[in-house]
């Protein structure tokens, strides 16, 4: 049996990959981007079982998971992320132009902590971030590097699917794909469905070529 993790620590391999929606509401994402310079991650759940009361008692626990909010530390927000998600534009003269009419666009988020054994990978499917803080401070004695913080808010996709992450015991080909495309749980379902639906196409087939042929040999 292989090793667990028992502890997690530091962030690190932070990347976003763009969310398209099709005209049906089929969900995909682009290939993902790397967001080098990750400081701290801090999201905190959003929404509570709450309960309906009847009989004189809590007499059914209604489901409420609104996903998570939170920030995201870097070093500073890539040029790449401000134009494909912030939506800054980029005039002739390559300079960041800030449109207060032009709306975001929604990303997956994917990450992952370190382990004592192995790294844990995750994936928040639906993201949307606010602006960063303009901010900086003099230097005095020493030099203070000053960050850059994304407010985050990750929501469920409209099948319910908020989040995704490695476990124990994670297939080698999911877990080292995890950057390379966004790991979707329907993408897996329909994916291992096809086979069976040809196996069973296949087989009306042969029942069909052999009815034929018997009544080929009926008819000599």
């Amino acid at each position: 049996m292989p090793k667990k993790n028992k502890v997690k620590f530091n962030i690190c391999n932070v990347h976003y990959a763009l969310q398209n929606i099709a005209e049906d509401g089929a969900v995909t994402f682009g290939t993902p981007v790397a967001m080098p310079g990750a400081v701290s991650l801090a999201l905190d759940a959003n929404g509570e079982p709450s309960n309906f009361y009847a009989d004189g008692y809590a007499y059914y626990t209604i489901s409420n998971n609104m996903g998570y909010d939170g920030d995201l530390e870097l070093a500073m927000v890539p040029e790449q992320f401000r134009t494909e998600v912030l939506k800054e534009e980029l005039d002739s003269n390559k300079v960041l132009v800030e449109n207060a009419n032009v709306e975001t666009a929604n990303f997956a988020l994917l990450f992952e902590f370190d382990g004592d054994v192995r790294k844990i990978r995750h994936v928040l499917y639906n993201c949307a971030a606010s602006r960063p803080s303009i901010e900086s401070a003099t230097n005095e004695d020493e030099i203070e590097v000053q960050t850059e913080t994304l407010a985050l808010t990750a929501t469920p996709l409209a099948n319910g699917y908020v989040k995704a992450k490695t476990g124990d015991d994670t297939t080698d080909a999911v877990y080292q794909n995890w950057y390379k495309t966004v790991y979707l749980p329907t993408a897996e379902e329909e994916s291992s469905a096809e086979p069976a639906v040809q196996s069973v196409s296949a087989a009306k087939s042969t029942t069909t070529t052999a009815a034929k042929t018997t009544a080929t040999t009926k008819e000599v």
